[in-house]
């Protein structure tokens, strides 16, 4: 029988299901618990995710990677570390905006702790979006997520703030269409079947899990830009780098 249920029905069903899939092998967080839409979660496997990633072209070429403030993406960031990668991070729900760490400043006994995130607010040096601008573009970008479809339709908590990173980024011209985005997921997250993603939603190149490299070869993913008639009311309205882009828009119209 044909699915008459709308596109965000079927997402909601689809993230429920894998939710209760997750937590047969999914780590707990220590503020968050098992509240998966409070947190992105590490899971049984992880690191052969962190290999698969680092074995990609792009790893090798990308300066700096970005790395989103997962837990499924932790053990990435101390072996991004010891591979001599600059990584760029944005804080817990993009509260205090950008983070930029050099793998030179954190000691290798400590770069597990430097890879969690109040590691990355010990070692990691605050970065404004003016500072940003001035970069290269960034070639690579590992996200977790809490389900994604075959075709790189990717969804995370329901926040945006996946979104919100690649719209601020491409805003400042630190990506473009020839940046790859990876997917960090538990197998148990993959959706084997085509979904309909909404306009803003960030589709992704790659899906990356404990036994599986998935490419996908064309995304119809564009370069973002900030829909500012969404933000207010939002807990989005007036972050750090929204802030900074807001007045530079401002300044000039």
């Amino acid at each position: 029988m044909p699915d008459h249920r709308s596109n965000l029905e079927i997402i909601a069903a689809s993230r429920q299901r894998i939710w209760d899939e997750l937590l047969k092998v999914a780590r707990p967080d220590s503020r968050f618990h098992w509240d998966f839409a409070e947190f992105i979660a590490d899971f049984e496997g992880s690191p052969a995710c962190s290999d698969r990633v680092r074995a990609l072209d792009a790893y090798a070429t990308t300066a700096p990677v970005f790395i989103t403030p997962d837990n499924s993406t932790e053990d990435l960031r101390m072996k991004a570390m010891a591979d001599g990668k600059k990584i760029l991070m944005t804080t817990y729900g993009i509260r205090r905006g950008f983070l930029l760490l050099d793998p030179a400043d954190v000691p290798a006994e400590d770069r597990r702790y430097a890879a969690t995130l109040d590691g990355m607010d010990r070692y990691a040096t605050p970065v404004t979006m003016a500072e940003l601008r001035q970069g290269p573009v960034i070639e690579l970008l590992v996200t977790g997520g809490s389900a994604v479809s075959a075709n790189g339709v990717r969804f995370g908590k329901g926040h945006g703030y996946f979104d919100l990173e690649w719209a601020m980024l491409s805003e400042i011209g630190r990506v473009n269409e020839a940046s790859q985005i990876v997917d960090v997921v538990h197998d148990c997250q993959v959706v084997d079947e085509h979904m309909d993603g909404e306009d803003h939603d960030v589709a992704v190149d790659w899906i990356i899990t404990p036994t599986r490299t998935i490419h996908i070869p064309q995304p119809g993913r564009r370069i973002g830009h900030i829909r500012w008639e969404w933000l207010p009311g939002t807990e989005l309205e007036f972050l750090p780098p929204i802030n900074e882009l807001r007045a530079e828009r401002e300044a000039r119209s």
